[in-house]
Formats: C-alpha cells, structure tokens, sequence
C-alpha cells in the first residue's frame, strides 16, 4: 500500500507504474484522487456537523423553555444531516480503503519497463553447463526408472499436478531442504515453523490479496493455504512497532506450500516443476526505511540463493524482472533459473524481492528511530530452496549415461548412499 499523500503529489508517476505492471484494467487512479477528495469533504462537514449538534444541545439546556423550539428543532435538522453524511462517509471511506488495496508499488529506476517475460533482462550467467555424452533424461523418465518418482498414482490420490516422491527421491528432497536450512542458520537467521492455515487480512496485508486471491485455497471459515511461507514471516510484527537496533529482522521458514496455479494453464504440465503442493524454504528480512540498505541486502539475499545453487554445483543465471513480470508490490525483482539439461534450457527456480513499504503498511508493521521517529519498516524475500522443482534440476543434471543419479557431494553428509541406482525389476 502507497502513502495516498505520496499517490497524489505523484500521481503521473503512480500511474506509469500502474500502465508498466499491466493493472489499468483493475485500479484508476484518477478515481482514487476523486474518492479521496470526496471522503476528505465529507470528513469536514460530519466534523462541522459534529460540533455544531454538540453546541445546539448546550444551548437547549441553558435557554429557557419558552425559547427551545426553534433551537430544538434547529438541532433535529442539524441531527438528520449529519446521519447522512456519516453514512455517506462511511461509504465513501470503505470505497477508498477497497480501491487503495488495488494500488501497486512504484518499480525501482533501474528495472527494465516490459509487457511480459519478453521484456526480461539477463544479468549474468554462473557455472557451466556440463556436455553430456549422451541424450539426457528428463526428471520424469529418471523419477520412473528409478523408483523414485510416481506420477500416475499422485494423480489418482491428489488429481492433476499430483505426485509422490518414493524412496532415495522422498530422501533426497529432505537433504534439500535440510541443507538450504542449515546455509540460512550458518548466516544468522532465525528458523520458524510457521503457519500454514492463515487468516485472509495477512494475505491482503503481503499483497496476496486481493490480486492473487483465486490462485489460494480457501477454507470454509474463510482462512487460506499459504503459497509461500511469506506471508506468515512477514506478517509475524503485524501491528508491532520495533526498535531501530531490532533491524535488520531476518527469519526463515521450511513449509509445504499450496497453489492452484490458475495462471498456468497448459504450462509446464509434465513432472514435478508446476504443482499444487511443494515444500519452500523462505527468507523474509524486515529492514530501516532506507533505499540504499534494502537494495544492499536484496543483493545479499540473492547471494544466498546463489549459494545453494553454487554449492550443487548447478548452472543457472540471475534474470532481471520488468515491470510487466514482477508482482504488483514488488519494487525490484530477481529470478534465479536453473539449467534443464533435457530441455536445454534455464528454468525459474527461485525469486528474490523488495517491496519497501508496500508490506508494512498494509501490516502496520513499524519501528522507532533514533530520534523517536515511527516510520514503516522495509520487507524483502526470497527463495533459498523450493522443491521438488530444484529436484528436478539436481535430478538431470546429475544422471548418468547408466540411468543412475549421482548425489551432489553436499548433500551426501544427509544420506546413507551417494548414488541412486536403477532397481532390480521384479518378474
């Protein structure tokens, strides 16, 4: 959420913002301004009102009763007014409190203006990708040969995009997921199991909602499944006020998460990459509101995902979202993507944001500075590990020509074996 002062002492600006993300058709700002206005002339007459009704009702009981009557009925009018516009106002101020929520952030300077993924920029590429000396596999055709991977009965017990990892598979996504959780501590962050059942204000308050709202699992009493434990990490201070020296806050969460992945229609169909149900490791890190620190610990943040991707010694490269590709809160955005040997190409693995005080308003997250100053903490996050999509990428680009999986030597300290080989076939 936007400071309404900030929208309308920048309103050309908040609008470029609002044409660049491809959110014309969900927010006009000039409606905004207008309901704003409305609401601030309503505000003043139910005050004027106020006061006006208060000083008839201390005349009326100092006046003698001969001279009542008009003031009386003075007051009845005055009474009735300010019933409707109270009414009015009420109205007008759900309105703008609705249409506030619509109002996405300002992206940063430096992030590319772009309708769609087209308009990405690659920043850099790491690591090299290995020449296989045969055709490789995809993760599904591994998954399958070697027992680890049953898509066709995840389908029959979870329905389309269901799965169940078996074996040395079920094995290998915990030592993930354990060894993305052991880099986050070794960096001083603080782990929580978090929850996955939360109430809709905190997906609204991290821009879940209202944007993505038909992408989440609603329950009957109107809570949701978490897509990402973001919204409980962030919204852990929700109306808080921290200390400055409580900042930077830095947590992490190990959750499965849920999607229903609306958006992807016919995208990324096959195997374990697009799915209602995953595991996420995720970094949530509440800063001062200062642009030059947030940007200083984006990139650091970034430097941890890199690190897992780093330590598994995986190709990939760092893409720099546009605007048209970027989440409607998010100031600047990086992806992580992961070298697909089977497809030949680099894949999303991860995410990387910060939203300045897009978040913490919504949250009424804030903290006091050191002149006593409250102000609106900055929030950022970011994927340290997700999976079985990372999975999939270990999966393929650690085969071998035998058909076997050759474990990446940092995970090895979590498992009893080093390779996963293809089982004997049972006649």
């Amino acid at each position: 959420m936007l400071d309404i002062n900030f929208i309308k002492n920048n309103t050309d600006l908040v609008k470029k913002a609002v044409e660049d993300k491809q959110l014309s058709k969900t927010i006009s700002i000039d409606k905004l301004v207008e309901t704003h206005d409305r609401y601030v002339e309503l505000l003043k007459k139910v005050e004027l009102h106020r006061s006006l009704r208060n000083k008839l009702s201390e005349s009326i009981s100092k006046v003698a009763a001969e001279d009542r009557s008009n003031l009386i009925n003075e007051a009845t009018s005055v009474k009735a007014e300010l019933n409707t516009y109270e009414r009015e106002l009420t109205e007008t101020k759900n309105t703008f409190d609705q249409l506030m929520l619509w109002v996405p952030s300002v992206p940063a300077d430096d992030v590319p203006v772009g309708e769609d993924e087209s308009g990405n920029k690659v920043v850099r590429e790491e690591g090299s990708v290995k020449e296989l000396a045969f055709k490789p596999k995809d993760h599904v055709d591994l998954g399958v040969s070697l027992d680890i991977l049953d898509l066709e009965r995840g389908a029959k017990i979870g329905g389309f995009r269901g799965y169940f990892l078996k074996n040395e598979g079920a094995q290998l996504e915990q030592a993930l997921l354990r060894y993305a959780s052991d880099l986050m501590l070794a960096e001083g962050y603080t782990m929580l199991s978090v929850p996955w059942i939360v109430k809709p204000e905190f997906f609204t308050g991290t821009g879940y909602f209202p944007w993505g709202e038909e992408d989440h699992y609603r329950l009957e009493d109107g809570k949701a499944l978490i897509g990402t434990a973001e919204v409980s990490l962030t919204s852990y201070y929700a109306d808080e006020i921290l200390k400055e020296s409580d900042l930077p806050v830095r947590l992490f969460g190990l959750s499965p998460c849920f999607r229903k992945e609306i958006g992807a229609y016919g995208k990324d169909t096959k195997g374990i990459f697009r799915l209602h149900q995953f595991s996420k490791v995720e970094q949530v890190v509440l800063t001062t509101a200062n642009e030059e620190i947030t940007r200083e610990w984006h990139e650091k943040m970034l430097g941890h995902a890199e690190n897992v991707l780093k330590g598994l010694n995986l190709p990939y490269r760092v893409l720099l979202m546009c605007t048209g590709d970027m989440g409607a809160g998010q100031v600047k955005k990086y992806d992580l993507e992961t070298w697909f040997p089977s497809q030949s190409k680099y894949k999303e693995t991860h995410s990387d944001s910060y939203f300045r005080d897009f978040q913490a308003r919504r949250l009424n997250i804030k903290y006091r500075d050191s002149t006593g100053e409250l102000k609106y903490v900055y929030t950022l996050n970011n994927t340290v590990a997700a999976t079985p999509r990372l999975l999939a990428a270990v999966m393929e680009n650690y085969q071998n020509e035998d058909g076997s999986i050759t474990v990446p030597e940092v995970l090895r300290k979590y498992l009893n074996f080093d390779k996963i080989l293809p089982k004997k076939k049972i006649i």
